[in-house]
């Protein structure tokens, strides 16, 4: 059985859009650029969804790309962003291009990116020496070493 979380949000400007799923099993909640940006190749943009959102302690939101943007060749350049449950400004998108042509225009309302509500656990760090370490058969192998490349 899946856990039931709620989540508030406020428009922040009238023209915003309020978070959409695709599908009763879809994982993300589709988020629509506020107005028209354009994307330019070699930098990065924030697009504004004028929503802000409070997210229940204990959970994040992460921001993704949406595939079908993805496979035109708009990206997030750090993967995927991460709202934290005490921020309450406004959800941008971080994106850059680096598919044909010099940029891509997005237009008001189009859906933008998607996000997810993800438990967050209770953490805490104990330092150790190295060797209490549990050892692994990758052990200290760094990029590749997996055997894969």
């Amino acid at each position: 059985m899946r856990e039931s979380v709620e989540v508030l949000f406020a428009k922040l400007d009238p023209g915003a859009s309020e978070p959409t799923q695709g599908s009763k099993s879809a994982a993300g909640w589709d988020l629509r650029a506020l107005e028209e940006t354009t994307v330019r190749k070699g930098s990065s943009s924030k697009i504004r969804t004028g929503l802000a959102v409070a997210i229940p302690e204990g959970w994040e939101g992460q921001i993704r790309s949406r595939s079908s943007l993805g496979a035109k060749g708009m990206i997030m350049p750090n993967g995927v962003g991460t709202i934290d449950s005490d921020y309450r400004g406004e959800l941008m998108v971080l994106a850059t291009w680096i598919g044909e042509g010099d940029e891509i225009v997005l237009a008001k309302g189009e859906r933008i990116a998607q996000m997810l509500i993800a438990p967050v656990p209770v953490t805490s760090y104990r330092e150790v020496s190295f060797e209490e370490l549990s050892q692994t058969d990758r052990g200290e192998g760094g990029f590749g070493s997996s055997g894969r490349f």
